[in-house]
């Protein structure tokens, strides 16, 4: 199967990004993230996309990321937080290698401060992120073949974990 050679999901503050941009360095391949082809392709912020067309839209726009992504790219891919929420993303991530990177609640909402320019954490961050956390973590669970728990792991120690989960 051609494609990505790893796929990230979890939620924000996982370090999906960071951590993408580090694999990518280490294997020497290019690195893509949906969130950023979803912004270039539409020219605005997804916080301007969820207030301007609802998240509905979005998601919509997030599907067809993914599937053109994969298709398309075969370096690290990173997903948006909420991609694997889509029935259909899920189906096209069987025989993927995807890695759920898993964050508790206390260092997730510290990663993501206030939620600026994040429209899901609008109001109490804590509250929201816990709701989130709860619903979509079976989901990543379900979706991944291998997780890794970032909770206690700087962004080079969660890339060699992954490193070493791929390649044994």
């Amino acid at each position: 199967m051609t494609g990505p050679r790893v796929v990230l999901i979890g939620p924000m503050g996982a370090g999906k990004s960071t951590v993408a941009n580090r694999l990518g360095g280490l294997w020497g391949v290019s690195v893509r993230d949906t969130d950023a082809d979803i912004e270039a392709s539409e020219g605005r912020a997804i916080s301007d996309i969820f207030v301007d067309d609802g998240e509905t839209y979005f998601r919509a726009k997030e599907r067809e990321a993914v599937a053109l992504a994969l298709r398309e790219h075969d370096g690290v891919l990173s997903l948006g937080g909420g991609a694997v929420l889509d029935p259909t993303t899920r189906e096209l991530l069987v025989g993927f290698p995807v890695v759920f990177l898993e964050v508790g609640l206390a260092e997730a909402v510290k990663r993501v401060g206030l939620g600026t320019g994040r429209p899901l954490l609008l109001g109490n961050v804590r509250a929201k992120v816990k709701a989130l956390l709860d619903e979509r973590t079976p989901i990543y669970r379900g979706t991944a073949t291998h997780t890794v728990n970032t909770d206690e792991l700087s962004p080079a120690e969660v890339a060699a974990e992954i490193v070493r989960l791929l390649e044994n």
